[in-house]
């Protein structure tokens, strides 16, 4: 392990980056892409995009990868194949219906190799973004045209989207994973020393007022069990809060924890801006954007999925996306990467720490540790409806804007963990949930 360059400024001469970032391994890989941009103090921002036509897909990513800015592709699927109703899909490609995303495993191979002929490369790698918690025929088909670069998990695909049994959920990533892990070296059908890329979208459990411990803890336990099913290049990601400071703190312990648990793994950390009910005033949103960017950049992120203005009113168009590219790219370029907070004595690492490692023991095979720790409560996501969690937690926002627990229920917490909160009524949830929305459309943050 090495040391990133400090200020984001130079080039380093190690063959690796801070968490993990190999440069010198799988040259033509997504892992590999991130890590010389990290090393080069550049951010990569990526967009969500999705579209069900193919000739304006290809666009998006054209303009993607010619924005004033360090990006990755994206391709983000249909709700069909999301949950694998596949005849609906083909319904809608072959009636000319609108499709809210890429129908990757309705297109032939042909045109989905076509649509990437000449874009996707060593110089632009595509991540393929689904939802899905049961992803096998996703996986299956992205290898297929020569991608090899997605994201996901048993858990964070899983509880926030549907009813999916989990242990459903935690069988099919496994079979994706393996699947996935098998391919390197031959996705792309020539060469070698390819490296498939998983990111964990644990760090985005609901969206919001889930405290960052458990954000924390469910990207990094979905990192491990990636790992353990083969997966050599992973990224473990993290939303975008309301407190700064603590979104800070929830960084680097993340990065400690990857540190720890994941040595021999390429790896980067990824931010999400933020997740939930975002500000309906084109300043606002641009706003809390260029937050994300400086919260990447000053904990050592990696990479940014961005959010763009029209977010709070409408699908965003290609347009769009790329003004949202640009933004976060302009403010990472005005930001200082820096140290984070001693992490040993945060409580955001103290609980992240108990809880990861509260699961691992539980059981050698990962699966079962986080089957058997959402059974009995050990984990278990607050205001989540999932029949498979236990919904006994609670949480709120401080009056330092902090997100707390205010009842940990069954997790391997100690009581200090809880803070002094009244019961949550209606009316409290939704200001709690429009409180971002708020700060930013009123000019509060800057």
């Amino acid at each position: 392990m090495t040391t990133a360059p400090s200020s984001g400024a130079g080039r380093p001469t190690p063959a690796s980056t801070s968490s993990g970032l190999l440069l010198d391994r799988a040259p033509a890989s997504f892992g590999a892409f991130v890590a010389r941009a990290y090393a080069r103090g550049e951010l990569v921002v990526q967009p969500r995009m999705g579209f069900g036509d193919p000739g304006l897909m290809r666009e998006g990513l054209e303009r993607t990868r010619a924005a004033e800015a360090v990006t990755v592709g994206t391709l983000t699927l249909d709700s069909y194949t999301r949950v694998n109703d596949l005849p609906a899909a083909r319904r809608a490609v072959a009636e000319g219906v609108p499709l809210n995303g890429y129908p990757l495993c309705t297109h032939s191979p042909a045109v989905s190799r076509d649509l990437l002929d000449g874009v996707h490369g060593p110089h632009f790698p595509v991540q393929v973004r689904h939802g899905s918690p049961k992803p096998e025929h996703i996986v299956a088909a992205l290898l297929s045209v020569g991608l090899d670069a997605t994201e996901g998990g048993p858990v964070s695909y899983c509880l926030p989207y549907g009813r999916t049994r989990l242990d459903e959920a935690v069988a099919a990533w496994r079979t994706a994973c393996t699947a996935l892990a098998a391919a390197g070296g031959r996705t792309a059908g020539e060469g070698t020393g390819r490296l498939p890329h998983l990111e964990s979208f644990g760090g985005c459990m609901l969206g919001q007022l889930c405290p960052p411990s458990m954000l924390v803890a469910i990207s990094v336990l979905e990192g491990v069990f990636f790992a353990r099913h083969g997966l050599r290049s992973v990224s473990l990601s993290y939303a975008q809060q309301i407190s700064p400071a603590q979104d800070l703190e929830a960084m680097a312990a993340l990065r400690a924890l990857s540190d720890e648990l994941l040595p021999e793994v390429d790896r980067h950390l990824v931010v999400y801006a933020y997740m939930g009910v975002y500000p309906t005033s084109r300043s606002g949103a641009l706003a809390l954007l260029e937050a994300a960017a400086r919260l990447a950049v000053e904990s050592g992120a990696a990479r940014l999925i961005v959010k763009t203005a029209a977010e709070a009113h409408r699908i965003p168009t290609i347009a769009d996306n790329v003004e949202a590219l640009e933004t976060a790219a302009r403010a990472a370029r005005a930001a200082v990467r820096r140290p984070g907070p001693p992490v040993t004595g945060t409580e955001v690492y103290a609980e992240a720490h108990a809880l990861v490692h509260t699961v691992l023991g539980l059981h050698e095979d990962i699966g079962r540790a986080l089957l058997l720790a959402f059974r009995h409560g050990l984990l278990d996501i607050p205001f989540c409806l999932h029949p498979d969690n236990a919904g006994r937690t609670r949480s709120f926002i401080d009056s330092d804007g902090r997100l707390r627990w205010s009842d940990t229920g069954r997790l391997p917490l100690p009581g200090t963990a809880v803070a002094a909160a009244r019961k949550l009524t209606s009316a409290d949830l939704l200001t709690a949930l429009t409180r971002v929305q708020r700060t930013y459309d009123s000019g509060g943050i800057r």
